[in-house]
């Protein structure tokens, strides 16, 4: 989902939305939005190996407000000269991700992340019957940030996860819209309206694969980098029903995560929200976890690619998605 709302309890989530509709930027919508012909991202039902083959693969996981956190690996990852040559992204780990696929560098994503609050990506309308939230505004800004370039055309390869929507089994787009597909993989249930390909609905790349490893490998990736920003523990006083959502997850994040080669997991806030004070602090532990786990990231590349694994740029940076 987009970096603006979490999984929050229905009181909160309520308030906020409310808030929204309340704009003068609301707008109509309906429920979802069918593609069928043009540049819509075709999905895959598993991600082909990639050639050049990729060297380092970044796969950054869904997690609402919590995503700042990849903000802040990302300003490590480039400090250190490390140079992932793909990028999986599911849910705000795919927003994030297609930025930062498309030339963008963590300092500018910093600056892109406090302008225009919620509203910037958000168009809130009480006539979805399925979503709360349009995404056309989400679509449009992603595909103004990267000038208008399909997923296929960005100077690094991206995998986009999603969902679809009848049997919540995961889909992968690599080529077409990246508006459209950034989209899919935020359209949270219940809030964000799904997004319909040649009459099949997608949502939400949390729902099936909040850490989307398996794509990374699929792809033939050499070295994978993992980036959990789900919440570590469930707090004591959490309702039953979340706890449930988060023993779920748990059980998604799991078998994926153990098939990086690296895995970075953040310890942040349980309770998550659309609010300036929680981006920065996330950002910021984002950072100080990947500033304490560089050396052993960095001893594990070097004992995989030698020496030079760090000054070395990735032949297939520049290349596009086979």
């Amino acid at each position: 989902m987009p970096p603006f709302v979490d999984r929050l309890p229905a009181p909160r989530r309520r308030h906020l939305l409310l808030g929204a509709l309340l704009s003068p930027l609301a707008l109509p919508g309906c429920a979802a939005f069918d593609y069928r012909e043009g540049d819509a991202p075709e999905p895959l039902a598993d991600v082909p190996p990639l050639s050049p083959r990729p060297r380092i693969a970044l796969v950054l996981g869904s997690g609402g407000p919590r995503g700042y956190a990849h903000l802040g690996v990302l300003r490590v990852l480039e400090e250190a000269g490390v140079q992932p040559d793909l990028i999986v992204g599911s849910s705000v780990g795919a927003l994030i991700g297609t930025f930062w696929a498309s030339g963008l560098d963590a300092a500018r994503l910093d600056e892109l992340s406090f302008q225009g609050g919620p509203l910037t990506v958000f168009d809130p309308s009480p006539f979805a019957d399925r979503g709360w939230i349009r995404g056309q505004k989400l679509q449009d800004y992603v595909n103004r940030g990267v000038a208008g370039r399909p997923l296929e055309a960005l100077p690094r390869r991206v995998v986009v996860a999603v969902t679809r929507r009848d049997d919540k089994q995961p889909r992968f787009f690599l080529r077409g819209n990246a508006g459209v597909a950034v989209r899919a993989s935020g359209a949270m249930p219940g809030i964000v309206s799904p997004v319909g390909i040649a009459g099949i609905e997608y949502e939400d790349g949390d729902e099936s694969l909040p850490v989307p490893v398996r794509a990374a490998r699929a792809a033939g990736t050499q070295f994978v980098i993992a980036v959990d920003v789900a919440a570590r523990t469930t707090p004591a006083d959490a309702s039953e029903a979340m706890r449930e959502r988060d023993r779920r997850r748990r059980l998604r994040i799991e078998p994926e995560v153990a098939q990086a080669d690296f895995l970075l997991h953040p310890d942040l806030d349980y309770r998550a929200g659309p609010w300036r004070s929680y981006f920065v602090d996330s950002r910021a532990r984002g950072e100080a976890h990947a500033r304490q786990r560089l050396p052993d990231l960095l001893r594990a590349l070097e004992a995989r690619f030698g020496p030079d694994a760090r000054q070395r740029k990735a032949a297939t940076a520049m290349a596009p998605t086979g």
